[in-house]
C-alpha cells in the first residue's frame, strides 16, 4: 500500500519522524550526565543543603484567620524565615494590617508570668481575642488563659476562657453523614416508652406501668433485631434484622520490640475484597397493634444501617440511601410505614463505577427537595431533586467538575460550592469557589484570579479570604466582600526572590496530549538547579495513580522531595494520567476493573513529549518511584511497560488487589472478585520482570497488610528474579522513613547514573 493512500497519516507520519529525528539530533550533542565519586559526593550535600534552606523559606501558602465573634477583625500567624513568626491583626472594614502586639514586651511578660524562656518570634499562642477597642486581649498559652493589658503589657490569670475562637477553617460542609451505624434511640419522642432488647427481639417498656410489649419472636443471637429508631410520632419503629458476618483477621509480627527477647504477634480486623458483609433487613413495628412489617426492600449488605430521613412532619414516609455493593447503583428509597412499600426516588446505575464517596446529598424536608451530586451526565454536577416525584433538574452544568459542597443558604435557595475546570486557559484542576441558584442562575465565581484557590469566610459571611497560587507562582491573599466578590485589601503576597537566590528552579508546568491524541495530560517537573545545558539526565517519575483523588500538586511548591532528588543529578516528574479523578467520568472510568493500567499509556506519551520541549531529559533512562497504590504502579511500571521504565522503587505496595482492603479496591475493581484481580496482580505477573526494582515495606503496616510485598518477594525468588528489599521493623504503612528515602535516592544514583552513592558506613 502506497504511504500517499492516506495522506493525514502520512502527514502525521512525517511530524512524528521530523520529531524522532530532532530529539536525536539534539541529544546526539548532549552527553549524559555521569558523575564521579567526588561529583555525587557534592550533589548529596548540595541536595541536603538546599531542601534545608528552602524549607526555611517561609511560603505562607495557608493563612487561617482566627475571627472576632462579630466579624468585623481577625487575627493570623505569618510565617518568617527560619521556622520563626509573628501575629497580625486586621481590621475587616478597612482591610487595614498591623502587627498585633510588640512580641518583644510579650515574650517578656510571658517568662516573667511563668518563668520560661521565650523566643519573641516563636510564642505559640493557642488562642487570641482582642477587646475593649483594643487595649486589651485575652490569650491561651500552655494550656491557661491570660488577659494582656495592650498599653503596659501586663498579664494576668484569668479563668474566663468563654471566648469565641472563630476558625473559619471549620468545616463549613452540610455534608450528608449517610451510615451511622448502632443509632439505638431507646426512648421514644413522648418519653413515655423505651426499647428492650431481649434474646434478639424487640420489646417496648411503658417506663409508668412498666409493662412490656413485644413486637418481634424471630430473633435470636444469631440473627437479631437491632439499630432501632422511633418515628417522629413515637408511633412506629424502624430496625433491622442483621444477619452478623465475622470480619476476617489479619496479622503481623513486630520482631523489635524493647525488652523482648521474642517477635510480637499483632492480630486485627481486616476485610479484604469479597469478603462476607453484615446484613440488615429493614422492618416497621407498630406499636399499638404490635405488628413488624418486613419492608419491601432488599437488605442492605454494604455498610451498615442507614440514617433515616422523615418527610418533614409526617410521620408516614421516611427515605434513605443505598449503595448496592459493586458501586454501581446508588438509590435513595422512600418507604410507607403503614404498609411496608417502597419506591425509587432516586436510582443512578453504571456500567462502570459510581463513586460513592463523593456523593453528597442535602435533604431539604421544609420543601420536599433533596440536593444531589452525580455524574449521570458525564460531569460531577449538582442537581435539584422532588422528593415526592423524584423530579431532577440540572443546577450546575458544563464540562467541569463539582467538587464539594461548601454550604447550603435556604433561604436565599443558594449553594455555595467548589468546582475545577471551568475557566479555559488555565490549569483544569484549579479549584475556585462558586454560588449558585436553587434554580441554576446566578453563578457568581468567587476566585476570579487565576491560581489555585483556598477560601475561608467570617463568622457572619460577610467577608472570606481567598488565598491562591500556582506551583510555581507564590501565594496571595486577599480579604474581600461576600456579596460583591470585591477586594478590600491585599494581606499577603509571596515572592520567588529569596527561592531563586538559592539557585533552585521552580517546577515547570507541562501539558502533552494523551492516548486519545485529545485529552490534555498535566503534569510537573522539577529540574537540578546545577543542570549543565550540555548533559542530559535521567528522568524519575513520581507516581501515584489510585484512583480516589488527582495527585500533581498545584499549589506553590519550591521545596519537595521531587526537587531534592532531582538536584542529585535527575529530572523528576509527576503526572495525571487518565484513570484519577477529577475531570470528566470517561476520564475516570479508564481505571474501571483496569488499575493495572496507572494510566501508564498518557505518562509515557507525556514524558516523550517533555523530552521534546526540555532536550536535557534523557528518557532511555527512566525510574519511577511510589507508595501504597503508588508502590503497586511503580512495580507494575517494571512489569507491563519494560520497554521504557528502567528501575524502580516501590513502597508498602497494594501489589494484589484481593489482599488490600475491601473498601478501596472494591470501588475500582469491581465486585464480585473475578479473574481480572488476579490477572492484574504484580504478583501473579512477577516472572515478567525486567529491569532492578527496589521493595521497601514496614512490618507493622496497618493500611496495606506487608504479606502484600512478602509475597511479591516470594514470587520473585520463585521466579529466579534479581531484587532489593528492606522490611523496617516496627514502621507502619510508609515510604520507609528518612532511612527508606535515602536508600531510594541511592538505588537510583547506582542504577540511572551508574555511580555510587556515598556509603555511610565509611568514616569519615
Amino acid at each position: 500500500m502506497s504511504i500517499y493512500a492516506n495522506p493525514k497519516k502520512s502527514i502525521a507520519f512525517i511530524l512524528l519522524s521530523f520529531v524522532a529525528v530532532q530529539l536525536l539530533a539534539q541529544q546526539v550533542k548532549l552527553q549524559p550526565y555521569a558523575p564521579n565519586a567526588n561529583e555525587v559526593a557534592a550533589a548529596y550535600q548540595l541536595s541536603l543543603k538546599m531542601d534545608t534552606t528552602l524549607r526555611n523559606i517561609p511560603t505562607n501558602n495557608d493563612i487561617i484567620p482566627f475571627w472576632k465573634k462579630d466579624g468585623t477583625a481577625f487575627w493570623y500567624k505569618k510565617n518568617l524565615p527560619n521556622k520563626t513568626w509573628e501575629y497580625y491583626y486586621v481590621n475587616a472594614a478597612t482591610g487595614k494590617r498591623q502587627v498585633a502586639f510588640d512580641h518583644d514586651k510579650l515574650a517578656q511578660n510571658i517568662e516573667k508570668v511563668t518563668g520560661k524562656k521565650q523566643n519573641p518570634l516563636k510564642i505559640e499562642l493557642a488562642a487570641l481575642y482582642f477587646a475593649d477597642h483594643g487595649n486589651h486581649a485575652k490569650l491561651k498559652f500552655s494550656d491557661k488563659w491570660y488577659q494582656l493589658n495592650l498599653n503596659d503589657y501586663s498579664l494576668t490569670h484569668t479563668n474566663d476562657s468563654n471566648i469565641y475562637r472563630y476558625n473559619a477553617r471549620r468545616p463549613l460542609q452540610q455534608r450528608r453523614s449517610r451510615w451511622q451505624g448502632n443509632r439505638e434511640i431507646e426512648k421514644s419522642p413522648d418519653g413515655k416508652s423505651e426499647i428492650l432488647i431481649r434474646g434478639g427481639n424487640l420489646f417496648v417498656i411503658d417506663l409508668a406501668t412498666k409493662a412490656e410489649t413485644q413486637l418481634s419472636t424471630d430473633g435470636n443471637a444469631d440473627k437479631p433485631y437491632g439499630d432501632f429508631e422511633w418515628a417522629p410520632d413515637g408511633k412506629n419503629i424502624v430496625g433491622y434484622k442483621i444477619d452478623p458476618k465475622e470480619i476476617k483477621n489479619v496479622h503481623y509480627v513486630l520482631s523489635s520490640v524493647p525488652g523482648t527477647t521474642r517477635g510480637v504477634l499483632k492480630t486485627r480486623e481486616y476485610a479484604q475484597p469479597g469478603d462476607d458483609f453484615t446484613a440488615y433487613q429493614p422492618y416497621v413495628f407498630n406499636v399499638a397493634n404490635k405488628t413488624a412489617i418486613k419492608v419491601d426492600a432488599d437488605p442492605i449488605d454494604f455498610f451498615d444501617a442507614p440514617q433515616l430521613h422523615w418527610r418533614g412532619n409526617n410521620s408516614r414516609y421516611y427515605t434513605y440511601e443505598k449503595v448496592d455493593r459493586g458501586h454501581q447503583r446508588f438509590r435513595v428509597i422512600e418507604v410507607d410505614v403503614l404498609t411496608g412499600k417502597t419506591k425509587n426516588i432516586i436510582d443512578e446505575k453504571t456500567k462502570t463505577f459510581i463513586y460513592e464517596s463523593r456523593i453528597y446529598t442535602r435533604y431539604l424536608p421544609k420543601t420536599n427537595e433533596i440536593l444531589w451530586t452525580s455524574e449521570q451526565d458525564g460531569w460531577q454536577h449538582l442537581y435539584l431533586v422532588n422528593a415526592l416525584t423524584g423530579k431532577q433538574q440540572l443546577i450546575t452544568k458544563g464540562n467541569y467538575v463539582v467538587r464539594d459542597i461548601d454550604s447550603v443558604d435556604i433561604v436565599k435557595r443558594q449553594v455555595w460550592f467548589r468546582a475545577n475546570g471551568m475557566h479555559a486557559g488555565e490549569d483544569p484542576y484549579f479549584m475556585h469557589y462558586y454560588r449558585i441558584g436553587f434554580d441554576g442562575k446566578g453563578l457568581v465565581n468567587l476566585t476570579p484570579e487565576k491560581g489555585n484557590h483556598n477560601l475561608s469566610f467570617s463568622p457572619d459571611r460577610k467577608y472570606y479570604i481567598d488565598t491562591y497560587s500556582q506551583v510555581n507562582v507564590p501565594s496571595v491573599s486577599e480579604l474581600r466582600l461576600t456579596e460583591s466578590t470585591k477586594k478590600v485589601s491585599e494581606i499577603e503576597h509571596g515572592k520567588t526572590d529569596a527561592y531563586l537566590a538559592t539557585g533552585v528552579k521552580l517546577p515547570e508546568v507541562f501539558v502533552a496530549k494523551g492516548r486519545d491524541n485529545k485529552t490534555d495530560i498535566w503534569g510537573i517537573a522539577c529540574f537540578p538547579s546545577k543542570m549543565d545545558p550540555n548533559k542530559t539526565y535521567p528522568v524519575i517519575e513520581n507516581i501515584y495513580a489510585g484512583p480516589h483523588d488527582s495527585f500533581v500538586p498545584k499549589s506553590f511548591l519550591p521545596a519537595s522531595e521531587m526537587q531534592s532528588i532531582a538536584e542529585l543529578g535527575f529530572i523528576v516528574v509527576q503526572i495525571d494520567g487518565m484513570g484519577t479523578a477529577n475531570r470528566s467520568k470517561a476520564f475516570h472510568d479508564v481505571c474501571w476493573k483496569n488499575i493495572a493500567d496507572s494510566g501508564f499509556p498518557d505518562r509515557i506519551l507525556w514524558m516523550k513529549a517533555m523530552a521534546v520541549k526540555y532536550p536535557n531529559a534523557d528518557i532511555t533512562r527512566v525510574g519511577i518511584y511510589g507508595t501504597s497504590a503508588g508502590g503497586q504502579s511503580s512495580t507494575g511500571a517494571l512489569l507491563s511497560h519494560p520497554e521504557f521504565y528502567k528501575a524502580a522503587v516501590s513502597a508498602c505496595g497494594c501489589h494484589d488487589n484481593r489482599i488490600d482492603k475491601q473498601w478501596w479496591n472494591e470501588q475500582w475493581m469491581g465486585y464480585p472478585v473475578g479473574p481480572h484481580y488476579g490477572e492484574q496482580s504484580n504478583i501473579t505477573n512477577a516472572g515478567k520482570l525486567q529491569g532492578d526494582l527496589f521493595l521497601i515495606v514496614g512490618e507493622a503496616d496497618e493500611n496495606v497488610p506487608p504479606e502484600s510485598t512478602y509475597r511479591l518477594a516470594d514470587a520473585l525468588i520463585k521466579a529466579n528474579k534479581n531484587f532489593d528489599i528492606l522490611s523496617i521493623p516496627g514502621m507502619g504503612h510508609s515510604d520507609g522513613g528518612v532511612y527508606g528515602r535515602r536508600r531510594k535516592r541511592d538505588f537510583f544514583v547506582k542504577h540511572l547514573l551508574n555511580a555510587e552513592a556515598p556509603n555511610p558506613n565509611i568514616s569519615k
